[in-house]
């Protein structure tokens, strides 16, 4: 490891340049471990952005467990004491839950009817969501920590130093909102609700805080014991400063709130963290990602159809460049992780910690079984008509004899994902066309190649002499790609397409219905020479476009 820890020390990969700006920090403080920390509004489900904060952040901590030996712990803090402002609407009869608002969530029913309350239940969708994708963590309550007293030293410490607090605050604020404002939200002593209500009085010596309710009644109330919690923005400096964090990260929606976190830190005697900003996601039209309009993937979408881990490898790709999340990305995404997996082993110390497969999996990195792209797969399906992965598994055996759903579990997995994802996204989008008069001779001249040894191997020495190459012929093998992709290399070339690419662009359109596609020679060798042929004369004869109705 010690070969791999100085290379860590060197590496820019963004997590080993977030730890050693950690390590700093914790040789300077001298605190005996590290603390990371991701927050949590348990006001609705978990959903993609908790998935990328909770994983690049454990990329962080995982890259810190390198370079140093200094324990580290992750907590997820759930606000559970936060008071429901409005109803979710994906919940079973919601009209019932109008009665309970502005209590705490903690004391809102379940609409579920599974936990003792709506907050409970949100707290065990988070710790369910969290154990299923393996993330090692320790949950904290935030309702536990108030009313436990765990908050009690720092709540004091706000009330002795309000005007401070209350004067970071104010500067944020808009000026009809400075006039309620108050950094405490006290729980209403016969109510339980949470009130939004400005301080008449902050005691000090007493640890107390004076407001009216709503009827006009003036109340009392200690800070201390859950009775008072903080509004969100005090809490997230109050929390660093009470629990002693040292990293968290988030959004770039929450950077401008930066100053503020890290200020009423310092105010509660608190040192604030290192923090790192991410960018946000975006959909197919340019637009930031929102769980309310639905745009975008979901944790469940990607799910739907690729493994967690090309997940993870997006999530690790550039965090602090906003990025279209749609899926379209997902392909992609899953060819890059499995050419990463491959491209491991073979890799020295400085490469492998550059590369985002150690981020993911740490120095367990797994072997790539995926002996077929997901990218080829969906081209398989396509032609196939494939409506299960028995079908892919029929043509990938013929390709890769050896390979099995047992020897090859990623690869499985992938067919059944790939066949999923054509039908939902592939197919509605496929538009063939007929092929031009130059591109229909040499589609006809590809179908001549792929029928002997003879025409292949004529084909390639007439490509070469016009090259005015004097080289060797291939050997003749029609089950190699390279072979395979030779020939219609030489096609391509012997029928004046220049650029080539307007070749393969010809294959895909005429062939496969789309704008893109894959190596061709590999698609033949996977879906078979004769079937090649059979599909390149049903695209000649314009049998692969669809009769309008």
């Amino acid at each position: 490891m010690s070969n791999m820890r100085a290379a860590a020390m060197t590496s820019k990969a963004w997590p080993f340049e977030e730890a050693r700006r950690l390590l700093k920090r914790i040789e300077v403080s001298g605190k005996d471990h590290v603390l990371f920390e991701t927050g949590y509004g348990p006001s609705g489900l978990p959903h993609i952005g908790t998935f990328g904060e909770v994983s690049r952040t454990t990329m962080v901590r995982r890259a810190f467990e390198v370079i140093s030996d200094i324990p580290t712990r992750l907590i997820c803090f759930s606000d559970d004491l936060d008071g429901m402002r409005k109803v979710p609407s994906n919940v079973p009869n919601p009209e019932r839950l109008e009665q309970y608002m502005q209590l705490p969530l903690t004391s809102v029913p379940d609409p579920f009817g599974e936990f003792e309350s709506f907050g409970h239940h949100n707290n065990a969708m988070l710790r369910r969501f969290l154990d299923t994708f393996g993330f090692e963590y320790e949950f904290i309550s935030g309702k536990e920590y108030y009313e436990s007293g765990a908050f009690d030293e720092i709540l004091l410490r706000a009330v002795e130093r309000y005007d401070d607090v209350m004067a970071v605050m104010l500067k944020s604020l808009r000026e009809e909102r400075r006039e309620t404002y108050s950094i405490f939200l006290p729980m209403h002593p016969e109510t339980g609700r949470v009130m939004y209500v400005p301080m008449k009085h902050v005691d000090a010596k007493a640890g107390t805080v004076t407001f009216d309710d709503e009827t006009g009644k003036e109340w009392t109330v200690p800070v201390t014991g859950g009775r008072v919690k903080l509004q969100w923005k005090p809490d997230f400096g109050a929390r660093w400063a009470a629990l002693g964090v040292d990293f968290e990260m988030y959004g770039k929606d929450h950077s401008t709130n930066t100053p503020i976190y890290d200020r009423i830190c310092e105010i509660l005697g608190g040192k604030k963290p290192e923090h790192f900003s991410y960018e946000l996601f975006l959909d197919d039209q340019g637009h930031k990602i929102s769980k309310t309009s639905g745009n975008g993937v979901s944790i469940d979408d990607w799910l739907t159809y690729a493994s967690t881990e090309s997940l993870s490898y997006f999530m690790y790709l550039k965090p602090k460049t906003a990025k279209r999340m749609h899926f379209d990305v997902i392909p992609k995404a899953v060819d890059e992780y499995h050419q990463q997996l491959r491209a491991y082993p073979t890799q020295d110390d400085t490469q492998k910690l550059n590369n985002p497969v150690f981020h993911i999996h740490g120095a367990d990195v797994p072997v790539s079984t995926m002996v077929v792209p997901f990218a080829m797969l969906l081209n398989l399906a396509s032609v196939s008509q494939a409506s299960d992965k028995d079908k892919l598994w029929g043509f990938i055996q013929r390709y890769a004899p050896d390979a099995s759903a047992e020897a090859n579990p990623d690869l499985d997995a992938a067919a059944g994902f790939a066949v999923r994802y054509y039908k939902d996204f592939v197919e509605p989008q496929k538009v063939f066309r007929l092929a031009d008069e130059q591109e229909r001779a040499a589609l006809e001249a590809l179908v001549v190649s792929l029928k002997s040894d003879e025409a292949a191997l004529a084909v390639i020495a007439q490509k070469n002499a016009q090259e005015g190459k004097d080289v060797a012929l291939p050997e003749v093998n029609w089950s190699d790609d390279e072979f395979l992709q030779s020939i219609v290399f030489a096609v391509g070339k012997v029928h004046g397409f220049d650029p080539l690419r307007a070749w393969f662009s010809c294959l895909y359109e005429v062939l496969l219905g789309a704008k893109q596609g894959p190596r061709f020679g590999g698609f033949i060798a996977l879906y078979g020479v004769e079937e090649s042929i059979a599909l390149i004369e049903a695209g000649l004869a314009g049998d692969l476009i669809k009769p309008t109705a």
